[in-house]
């Protein structure tokens, strides 16, 4: 259960490319930082990978990268480890915080969500690059890739949602 007003922490990923032992170290952070909520940005790549995500101590929504192919097996494969992908953007609403989540491979639509000024936060990946930056109202990030295969590190990001104050935890 996510707790009541806005003292939440929510981890985001993106980009994990079956890159399993990176998978691991990636949910063994967000345990131990005790994240409630994991936004995963896109792009698991194969549906094998959801067996590690079973040992994520957090709720977990994601949506489709364009590399994820297998899309339904994806869909099921993480649903019977208690976790989800919705589709290719998802709307949140926890506790009046509103949450964009899409993979960014359409940068002219990633740039009209975060330009619109509905949300509080814009979740986004595909790049593989660390992208912190508010416009107005807007807190936009990508948390770069957990799988390090373009930029040979591994990160993700931990946002403390009261304060917006937002932490890159690099796992390489």
């Amino acid at each position: 259960m996510l707790k009541r007003g806005l003292e939440m922490r929510i981890g985001i990923i993106s980009d994990t490319h079956d890159r399993l032992p990176l998978i691991n170290k990636a949910i063994e952070k967000l345990n131990i930082e005790k994240v409630e909520l994991v936004l995963h940005c896109g792009d698991y790549c194969a549906p094998f990978v959801a067996s590690s995500f079973k040992n994520l101590n957090a709720k977990m929504i994601g949506v489709y990268g364009n590399n994820d192919a297998e899309k339904e097996l994806l869909r099921k494969a993480f649903l019977e480890v208690g976790k989800e992908i919705r589709g290719e953007f998802v709307k949140l609403n926890i506790n009046g915080f509103k949450i964009a989540l899409i993979h960014g491979e359409n940068k002219d639509l990633l740039d009209t969500i975060i330009e619109c000024g509905i949300f509080n936060l814009v979740a986004y990946g595909h790049t593989h690059k660390i992208d912190i930056s508010e416009i107005g109202k807007t807190l936009v990030i990508n948390p770069g890739e957990v799988c390090g295969y373009l930029s040979g590190e591994s990160s993700l990001a931990i946002v403390e949602v009261e304060t917006k104050k937002v932490n890159i935890v690099k796992l390489t």
